[in-house]
């Protein structure tokens, strides 16, 4: 970890408090320097003599400062970028407390994320017409063993790379281990003078590649194409974007390192029990197609997971959890940030969420226009789609006045709209948005322009899974809830329902319940619910038979909602031989009204009086019984010999 930041004020265009700095981040500071990556290069090469850990305050020569370190033949230094995002600003004079909170972020440990090895050996598939895909292949067939997959009945001339005939019909897999399965399937026949012929058509026919390339213009083989590893795509009427993809397919050789960008816990998934299905929330927001049912959860296919964050986001269950990085690294950030600041002597900050597109446009915003507010931090993730509400309402527990989240032409909006709705129902007197805006200066204008809430007062530390995190936050955002939290259809938090003129006791609702929420009584007829435990899958009102179940999205924030909750009970049936309880009164005297006297198999008073006896009892008196149903055939009679004496004729 850093022990000393390097400060410069870039030839005097933004103002550096040292001290103020210093004295919030507890880092020891260097004077501020005006030209650092030019003619004060050696002072940097001095400090990285050395033994302090440096933290440089440039963003814009990095390069410069690496090399440096590399000829000294010493470890390269960290950076953090104070100008572009604090120091080039119409209230630069005021930056002082943003940029001590961004350089204490900078210091922040990130976790190392999960990854896995894809190999990629240079099997190339190459899917379109014959007078594109064969140029492509001839060019490709040098550093890749090229296969050409097309309609046309034309044969290629020579055999520097193969050709099929046929259509594919599916694809599955990524970099490294795509599958295609392809009808009509016909291989060149090699032989005979003259053009080659064509084998005869096969369907259902197999095969594997590393590089999947489509020319044929048609509707993409796969979902979100630009998000598969592996596929590349042209227009074939372009010639220059099919001459592009034989550089880029030719640099897809070798080994590389695939993030593992969430994880499963499938004894927590609420997908579907008893093939009854219940949530869908991951299923329906991917846009890869990597997640897919597998029984009574789903199931995740790494190679193909693009890192969205999306099914994290909407996971009621937090089965799904996002591991690039996870949720509590992103806490720890925005701690240090808000706490930093109000160090540093800011009181209410803003902070702006954004990827790189974002960054980008910040850095343009500050080189060419106003900058940032001097309270609006911003906080760089490699994926915003998956900032959820429970993210959300943590910013605001810890101290932000407003969060925004700054949008990119590529973002994947549908579930950051819907956690968004979510948070703004949780905390509706707070400051929520996003920006979508692709002009800098109308950015920076809309910042300007914002009117702060109040932020609170008492910032609270918001741990465990999303959904802990969400309920803590909102507990500090309203300290005065006594009634539960109305929240919009689909949230992951709620009441159920119990018509109990309906509801006959069943139970099946409690032994499908994946969360635990609702409950039975081992000792009698009842149906308890824990509130904070309900996910609102919906499979309790699927699988009622009565449809006596309906599902009420709201958010209790009182201990109630921690405690069992009576939903529906009644009194157990005594029997009738032995007193002991069981079954529900109720059930069993609508049972004797339907089938007693009626029923053949309970015609008689007898007979009809086990509706009313417990199961030991009930088995009794059907053995007793005359005609009892478990007697089997008389034993035969023990034959001895007198008996043999008494059918001889001569005895």
């Amino acid at each position: 970890m850093a022990t000393k930041l390097i400060l410069c004020n870039c030839e005097g265009s933004q103002q550096v408090d040292a001290d103020r700095i210093g004295a919030a981040t507890e880092l020891e500071c260097s004077k501020t320097h005006t030209a650092l990556c030019t003619r004060e290069l050696g002072v940097v090469a001095d400090f990285m003599k050395g033994d302090d850990q440096l933290l440089i305050a440039c963003g814009q020569e990095q390069e410069v400062f690496r090399d440096l370190a590399e000829d000294l033949e010493v470890e390269p230094p960290a950076f953090v970028d104070l100008r572009d995002r604090a120091g080039w600003s119409d209230q630069s004079g005021d930056a002082a407390p943003k940029m001590a909170a961004l350089a204490a972020e900078a210091l922040v440990p990130m976790p190392i994320s999960p990854s896995v090895d894809v190999i990629s050996e240079g099997t190339c598939c190459i899917v379109g017409p014959a007078e594109v895909a064969f140029d492509l292949a001839e060019r490709l067939s040098t550093t890749l063993a090229a296969t050409v997959v097309t309609g046309d009945e034309t044969p290629p001339i020579g055999r520097s790379f193969d050709v099929v005939r046929g259509q594919v019909r599916s694809v599955s897999g990524a970099l490294g281990g795509f599958n295609l399965r392809i009808e009509r399937l016909q291989q060149i026949a090699p032989g005979g003078r003259g053009a080659f012929g064509w084998t005869e058509p096969r369907d259902g026919a197999q095969s594997a590649c590393d590089i999947l390339i489509d020319v044929a213009g048609d509707t993409p083989l796969v979902q979100a194409p630009a998000k598969r590893e592996g596929y590349l795509r042209a227009d074939p009427r372009d010639p220059l974007a099919v001459s592009k993809l034989a550089f880029d397919a030719a640099q897809l050789v070798g080994t590389f390192e695939k993030p593992l960008y969430v994880r499963l816990e499938e004894t927590l998934c609420a997908h579907s029990r008893a093939e009854q299905v219940a949530c869908t929330n991951c299923l329906d927001i991917c846009p890869t197609g990597a997640i897919t049912p597998a029984g009574e959860h789903v199931a995740i296919d790494p190679m193909i997971c693009a890192g969205c964050g999306a099914c994290a986001a909407l996971c009621p269950s937090t089965a799904i959890t996002y591991e690039d990085p996870p949720v509590s690294a992103v806490l720890s950030r925005m701690h240090v940030l808000a706490r930093t600041y109000r160090r540093a002597g800011g009181s209410a900050p803003r902070l702006l969420v954004h990827d790189a597109h974002g960054a980008e446009m910040i850095r343009l915003a500050a080189r060419f226009g106003r900058g940032l507010p001097a309270d609006v931090i911003p906080m760089e993730l490699s994926v915003i789609s998956g900032f959820g509400h429970a993210e959300m309402l943590a910013a605001l527990a810890h101290g932000f006045a407003r969060v925004d989240i700054l949008l990119a032409p590529t973002t994947e909006r549908d579930a950051l709209d819907r956690e968004l709705e979510l948070a703004q129902a949780i905390a509706p007197v707070a400051g929520l948005g996003l920006i979508d805006e692709a002009d800098p200066d109308a950015m920076s204008d809309l910042l300007y322009a914002q009117v702060v809430p109040t932020a609170l007062t008492d910032p609270v530390l918001p741990l465990g899974n999303r959904r802990q995190i969400a309920r803590l936050a909102a507990q500090a955002l309203n300290p005065k809830a006594e009634e539960p939290l109305a929240l919009p259809q689909g949230a992951p938090y709620g009441a159920v329902a119990v018509d109990t003129d309906a509801c006959t006791l069943c139970l099946s609702c409690v032994s499908l319940c994946p969360s635990g929420a609702l409950i039975d009584n081992p000792d009698k007829p009842q149906l308890n619910f824990q509130q904070d435990a309900c996910l609102q899958c919906g499979l309790c009102r699927n699988i009622c038979p009565e449809d006596a179940i309906a599902l009420v999205p709201q958010l209790d924030l009182s201990d109630a909602a921690l405690s069992q909750q009576v939903l529906n009970e009644e009194e157990p049936f005594e029997c009738v031989e032995c007193g002991a309880p069981f079954g529900v009164k109720s059930t069993v005297e609508r049972v004797m009204e339907k089938l007693s006297g009626i029923h053949p198999m309970f015609a008689s008073s007898e007979q009809a009086r086990m509706i009313q006896m417990c199961d030991n009892c009930r088995v009794g008196a059907q053995f007793n019984m005359q005609d009892n149903p478990f007697q089997s055939k008389p034993r035969p009679k023990v034959v001895t010999t007198d008996d043999y004496f008494s059918k001889r004729k001569d005895h």
